[in-house]
């Protein structure tokens, strides 16, 4: 059964233009009848559609399913552009989007690890302290 074929309806409430981010924000009701809910990447397509704005303008967040299906609310920002997107909106979500690249960095433990390692000396030293340990434990 080919879910993307089912029609699904799009409302939007509580519309405010919002200049100084530029961008307009909404919040986002999805009415679904046939289908257990919508992707995000769909919506993004839709509203970008209905706005007259790129599809890589429009960030889609918080929606939740109602009890028993068939509706779900979120909230939407489509910005006037890439550039606002970029400035405004918050990194981990322009990640989400594929606007932007990951920042990879050692796990919450690690880095807590390598901190107090680093307590136990002074000085320049604090650098090799982190990184003796580190041949060490191998």
């Amino acid at each position: 059964m080919a879910d993307r074929e089912q029609p699904v309806t799009l409302r939007t409430r509580k519309f405010i233009r919002n200049p100084l981010l530029g961008r307009k924000q909404m919040v986002v009701d999805v009415l679904h009848p046939s289908r257990p809910n919508v992707s995000k990447d769909e919506l993004r397509g839709k509203l970008a559609e209905l706005y007259k704005a790129s599809k890589d303008t429009v960030s889609v967040f918080g929606f939740r399913t109602q009890y028993g299906g068939g509706k779900s609310t979120g909230f939407a920002l489509v910005y006037d552009s890439g550039e606002a997107m970029k400035k405004f909106e918050p990194h981990y979500r322009l990640v989400r989007y594929g606007a932007a690249t990951k920042v990879e960095k050692a796990s919450r433990q690690q880095r807590k690890q390598r901190k107090n390692r680093a307590k136990t000396v002074r000085g320049t030293a604090k650098n090799k302290a982190a990184s003796k340990d580190k041949k060490k434990k191998k």
